[in-house]
C-alpha cells in the first residue's frame, strides 16, 4: 500500500529468500499461490519440555497438519519429538493452505531437533516441496516444474522433492520422507552432482 493505493509486489519470492536462513530449522518451501510460484521460509524449532502434552503451535500452516507430520515423522523417519515443544512458522506472515507444504515442515522439524542446519557449502538454505502420506510416501504435487524453476532463479537447486515421471533439471527426487531426510542431510554440493 503507497499513498497513490494498492502496488503490486513483482518478485515476492525476492524479499523472502533474501531473509532466509541456513540456520536448524529451517528450510525453503517452493510453494504455489494459485498459479503463481512463491519460496517462503519455513522455520521450525524443536525444545524439550516439562509441559504435560507437549505444545504445538503452528504459524501459517494448519495445526492438524502439524499433528500429522510429527506422527509421520516418528514412525517413518526415525525423529520422535514426542517430549518436546514443537513451534512451526511460514516466515513473513505468509498463510500456505496447501499439501505441498509437508515436506517443507518435516524437514525443518528434523533440522530443528537435530541442531542441524540444512544448507549447501555457500550458506544457501534447502529448497523444497511435496506432500507427505501417512504411509511415509512423498506424494506428486501440481506445478513441479514452476517451482524448481523458481527455485532455480534464486540459485536454490537441487530442490528436493517427490519422483515425478519427467523430472525438471533442478529437481532431486526422493521416493519416501525417510530417503527426503537422508538426502537432505548429505553435502549439498554431491546432490547437486546427483540432480
Amino acid at each position: 500500500m503507497r499513498e497513490a493505493g494498492l502496488v503490486e509486489v513483482e518478485d515476492p519470492s525476492a524479499r523472502f529468500v533474501g531473509e532466509a536462513t541456513a540456520a536448524p530449522g529451517s528450510v525453503v518451501l517452493c510453494a504455489m499461490e494459485g498459479t503463481r510460484p512463491l519460496l517462503v521460509e519455513v522455520q521450525a524449532l524443536v525444545a524439550p519440555t516439562e509441559v504435560v502434552p507437549p505444545r504445538r503451535v503452528a504459524n501459517g500452516i494448519d495445526r492438524n497438519r502439524l499433528a500429522m507430520i510429527l506422527a509421520v515423522l516418528a514412525r517413518h523417519g526415525g525423529v520422535g519429538v514426542g517430549g518436546a515443544d514443537v513451534f512451526v512458522n511460514v516466515a513473513g506472515g505468509v498463510r500456505v493452505d496447501e499439501p505441498g507444504a509437508d515436506l517443507a515442515i518435516a524437514l525443518a522439524v528434523a533440522s530443528a531437533h537435530r541442531g542441524e542446519p540444512l544448507s549447501d557449502s555457500e550458506g544457501r538454505p534447502l529448497a523444497c516441496f511435496g506432500e507427505v502420506g501417512l504411509t511415509g510416501e512423498l506424494r506428486y504435487v501440481a506445478h513441479v516444474e514452476r517451482r524448481v524453476a523458481e527455485a532455480r532463479k534464486f540459485g536454490l537447486a537441487p530442490v528436493l522433492g517427490p519422483f515425478v515421471r519427467e523430472a525438471p533439471a533442478g529437481l532431486l527426487a526422493a521416493p519416501t520422507l525417510r530417503r527426503a531426510l537422508a538426502a537432505a542431510r548429505r553435502d549439498r554440493g554431491d546432490l547437486r552432482e546427483a540432480a
